[in-house]
């Protein structure tokens, strides 16, 4: 049996990682800070069961991951621990300076320390593998897409961040021989997604009948990738990729912000009609563009595909229409959530 460290494994991408690599008979040891958008309800389902074990912690704290390490001997290392909102990072980029830099800092030098404890084909079969961002690469015209080698421009502090912690994992590998696997994926949506980020706010403030804000014109472009396309990536990567390799991870999916809120509009209209009979996208409200807001992302995943095989299941279609319909079956969920810490406003707006 498997064993993996998870970071992050209580956050939305992090959380349905863990929850199919447990399904699937992986021993999991889940560290996670537990800041607002980690939620142990996204794994109750396993919180109880044999192969899964929780640590609330952080993954600078070194004598904790020293310990983990030590304790249960990971065969790999997957780190989703990240602040991960662009907004927020507009409000307050010190915190993912402090998470997504000196934070992965202190789990590359844990990692390189165990690694090197290791002998024989325990060490020959380890593995870092680091979760990043498209928007390392900045920003995109009509035409393109990005690739591997796509020179970083990152545009926010988040994706700053974000691209800092992405070259101190390359530098851990050609440094100390550490070996690394980083993954650049596309927009993720899918079950057990923080309400701030587009298509679960859209879904909230749309089943509430209130407006629903559009940055700029509505005409930004993003690829849009379901989260369990993303693990099943994340697994092809750890299992079969080259080590101290980049993969960038896309759903095919390319759709305009306000695409993707009218698509969500006419499928709840579909499902649950508001009681005034009103169509949805009658309370799209177009607002002040975010600061900095990269026009267009695109994601070239032809590495990806063409050296382990692997490539998006669900159409954008497919993907949200499962989307709104698992929102729709979890209100309790993102009741619970929604605790009064964050209540759907906007946040970031400050420049």
């Amino acid at each position: 049996m498997s064993t993996w460290l998870v970071t992050g494994g209580a956050g939305f991408i992090g959380g349905n990682f863990v929850l199919e690599a447990v399904s699937r008979g992986v021993r999991v040891v889940n560290l996670d800070l537990l800041t607002y958008a980690g939620n142990p309800d996204t794994l109750e389902a396993i919180s109880t069961q044999d192969g899964y074990c929780f640590v609330q912690g952080d993954i600078g704290d070194h004598d904790l991951v020293a310990g983990l390490l030590a304790e249960h001997r990971p065969d790999a290392i997957v780190n989703f621990a990240a602040e991960s909102h662009v907004d927020r990072s507009i409000d307050g980029p010190a915190a993912f300076v402090q998470t997504n830099v000196v934070g992965t800092l202190g789990l590359l030098e844990c990692a390189r320390d165990y690694w090197k404890s290791l002998e024989g084909s325990a060490k020959e079969d380890f593995r870092f593998l680091h979760v990043s961002t498209d928007e390392v690469y900045g920003s995109l015209g009509d035409t393109g897409k990005f690739t591997e080698t796509t020179p970083y421009a990152p545009n926010s502090p988040y994706s700053a961040s974000k691209a800092a912690s992405d070259h101190l994992v390359r530098a851990f590998h050609h440094t100390y021989g550490l070996p690394t696997l980083t993954t650049n994926c596309s927009n993720n949506y899918g079950p057990f997604q923080f309400p701030e980020k587009l298509i679960p706010l859209i879904i909230a403030k749309a089943l509430a009948g209130e407006a629903l804000p559009v940055y700029g014109d509505g005409l930004n472009v993003r690829d849009w990738l379901y989260v369990g396309d993303h693990c099943s990536a994340i697994r092809a990567v750890l299992e079969r990729g080259r080590v101290g390799e980049v993969y960038n991870v896309g759903g095919d999916a390319e759709r305009e912000n306000i695409v993707v809120v009218k698509t969500i509009c006419a499928l709840l209209d579909a499902r649950r009609p508001l009681a005034d009979g009103r169509a949805r996208e009658s309370l799209i409200t177009f607002v002040k563009d975010r600061p900095g807001h990269d026009r267009r992302y695109a994601i070239d995943a032809s590495k990806l595909k063409s050296e382990l095989g692997w490539s998006p299941s669900l159409s954008f279609e497919e993907g949200i229409a499962r989307t709104v319909d698992w929102y729709l079956d979890h209100q309790d969920w993102v009741n619970r959530v929604l605790d009064g810490s964050y209540r759907l406003e906007r946040i970031g707006s400050a420049a």
